[in-house]
C-alpha cells in the first residue's frame, strides 16, 4: 500500500542530490499556509453553504531546485520552469449541507444526516512543476518589489486518515445510517468506512511570486487536488446505484507562502 510513498519520498531524495551535486543549481526553502475547501461525498456538490461548511487548513513545507541561480548557459527551461517538492498536512471537518436537507420532508432522513460527520486529515509528499511566462527567473531575482504569476503541475502520494461518526449512535444500523450509506460499495460493506489509506493526487495550481527582498519572497497560490480514491472522505456510495457521488473526492487549496534563497 505504500509503495507510491516510498517512490515519491526516494525520487524526491534524488533530485536534492542532484541539485546538491550541480554548481549551477540553487535551493529555495519556505512555509505555505491557508485554507482549503473540500469537495466530497458530504453535502451537495456546487453548493454555497457545503463549499463554506466543510473548509479545512493546510500548512506546509515547500523546496524549490532553482536552475536559473549561477547559470550562465541561459535558455528559455532555466529561465522560466522551478521543480517544486512539498511535504504537506491538512484536516478537514465535514457535514451535510444542501441538497436533500432543504428540499426534503422526511425529518428523519434528515436527522440521520444531520447527526453524520466525519474527520479527514492527510499527509500529502510529492513534486510539482513551476512555470513562469511571463518574466525570466534573473529578472524576477534581481527586481524588488518583482511580480511573478506561475502556473504550476505535478503528483503527490496522499495518506489519508478518516473517521466517520454519528450523534445519534453507532453507523451501520438503519436507525442511525442514511439508506444509501448501508448499501455495500467498492469491496466495503457499506458505503462508508473509517480508516487510513494511501492515495495518488494530481494537482494543478495558479498563483504569483512577489519579491520581498533579494534572499526572499512571499506567494499566494490556488490549487486543485484530485485523488484516486474515493475514499479519502470516508464516504463512497454504491455508484451503479447513485449516479450523484460518481466523482471522487477532490480539494482546493488557498495558500500564501514565505520563500527564501538558501543560495543565488
Amino acid at each position: 500500500m505504500f509503495k507510491h510513498l516510498y517512490f515519491t519520498i526516494f525520487a524526491l531524495f534524488g533530485m536534492t542530490t542532484i541539485a546538491n551535486a550541480q554548481s549551477d543549481l540553487a535551493q529555495e526553502v519556505g512555509i505555505i499556509f491557508g485554507p482549503i475547501t473540500f469537495q466530497s461525498d458530504f453535502g451537495q456538490r456546487h453548493n454555497f453553504d457545503t463549499n463554506v461548511g466543510n473548509t479545512g487548513f493546510g500548512v506546509g513545507i515547500v523546496h524549490f531546485i532553482n536552475f536559473s541561480a549561477n547559470n550562465n548557459r541561459e535558455s528559455f527551461f532555466t529561465e522560466h520552469f522551478k521543480v517544486r517538492s512539498e511535504l504537506s498536512f491538512n484536516t478537514t471537518t465535514l457535514n451535510h449541507f444542501g441538497g436533500f436537507l432543504d428540499t426534503s420532508t422526511n425529518k428523519f432522513a434528515i436527522s440521520q444526516l444531520r447527526a453524520m460527520s466525519g474527520k479527514s486529515t492527510l499527509l500529502n509528499l510529492g513534486a510539482q512543476l513551476e512555470f513562469s511566462p511571463f518574466m525570466k527567473i534573473h529578472d524576477f531575482e534581481n527586481t524588488p518589489g518583482g511580480f511573478s504569476p506561475y502556473f504550476s503541475v505535478g503528483f503527490l502520494a496522499t495518506y489519508y486518515s478518516t473517521k466517520i461518526s454519528s450523534t445519534m449512535g453507532e453507523l451501520g444500523l438503519p436507525a442511525t445510517t442514511f439508506p444509501k450509506y448501508l448499501t455495500p460499495s467498492d469491496g466495503h460493506q457499506y458505503g462508508f468506512s473509517s480508516e487510513n489509506g494511501v492515495a495518488l493526487a494530481a494537482t494543478a495550481g495558479v498563483g504569483f511570486h512577489l519579491k520581498l527582498t533579494q534572499m526572499s519572497d512571499v506567494m499566494f497560490e490556488t490549487r486543485f487536488q484530485a485523488f484516486s480514491s474515493d475514499w479519502i472522505d470516508g464516504l463512497n456510495p454504491n455508484k451503479d446505484l447513485y449516479k450523484e457521488n460518481k466523482s471522487n473526492d477532490w480539494q482546493v487549496w488557498f495558500n500564501v507562502g514565505y520563500i527564501y534563497y538558501l543560495e543565488f
